[in-house]
């Protein structure tokens, strides 16, 4: 696989990133975190360096879904090391706080940890870091943009109409920090019956590809509202599904996706 090569921040810990991607919504619940580590389980397996950066500060999810309660190494001057699973670099609020007490900051702490998290952490050569960001448009996903050059922004939706109408407050974000969007992935798009294998629009189906078609963006997929991701992720299992159906879905947007960060540098 030829790998991008955007080597956007030429100085500090993500020296040695090749590509740096927020992987964003504005409304939560639509499933950042499912699609943040099903992507870098994908890369991984295309052969390429993967991180993920849990920028979730108030609720974490990456500790859980990946079945990891290590803490970081803390090397000199306070350099932390990330956690690795599955050939993935890690880093987590999770893995630091007090798993059983809450996070209770304001904004400005909000944006230090996570300049801490980018600055302070030893991620080493990778081709490409994966930023899981909390839902809406405030101080993470814009101290993020002001922080790092990003190559890009992929943005998680679902196929309902408010769901869709946060995703494009997401996206017009971006704009104004002069962001690229990567593409859009439709989430919980269909539910397959396992029993009559029907397949049900639950939450209405499409909406994502019409609001990518609408804003002339990439549609990277569609992902299946499915009971063996759901237990995955709850169960720390969440590269369970790699080996069927499922994993074709995110192999596809994976590529998708290098396919997007690839036509960008042809046009650089």
């Amino acid at each position: 696989m030829t790998i991008p090569s955007t080597a956007p921040n030429d100085e500090g810990r993500l020296a040695q990133v090749r590509n740096v991607i927020a992987v964003a919504s504005a409304k939560g619940g639509v499933g950042k975190s499912t699609v943040s580590i099903n992507l870098a389980m994908s890369l991984a397996a295309q052969g390429a360096r993967v991180g993920l950066l849990d920028a979730d500060i108030f609720g974490p999810s990456i500790p859980l879904m990946m079945d990891v309660r290590e803490q970081p190494a803390i090397g000199a001057e306070g350099v932390m090391y990330p956690v690795y699973k599955d050939g993935i670099a890690l880093m987590s609020i999770g893995f630091i706080a007090d798993e059983d007490a809450p996070v209770v900051w304001r904004g400005p702490l909000l944006a230090r940890a996570l300049q801490q998290f980018l600055q302070q952490v030893e991620w080493g050569e990778l081709d490409y870091l994966l930023i899981d960001l909390p839902p809406g448009t405030g101080d993470v996903p814009l101290t993020l943009s002001q922080t790092v050059a990003l190559s890009g922004a992929l943005m998680i939706t679902t196929p309902q109409s408010v769901a869709l109408e946060d995703v494009e407050r997401g996206i017009a974000m971006f704009a104004k920090v002069e962001v690229d969007i990567l593409g859009v992935v439709e989430n919980m798009s269909y539910y397959i019956c396992g029993e009559c294998s029907e397949r049900h629009e639950i939450f209405a189906h499409g909406g994502g590809a019409d609001a990518a078609a609408r804003l002339d963006l990439p549609f990277l997929g569609a992902v299946p509202l499915s009971p063996a991701i759901r237990e995955g992720g709850d169960m720390g299992r969440a590269g369970a599904i790699r080996k069927g159906e499922m994993g074709a879905v995110f192999d596809e947007i994976a590529e998708g996706l290098v396919g997007q960060l690839r036509q960008l540098e042809d046009e650089t």
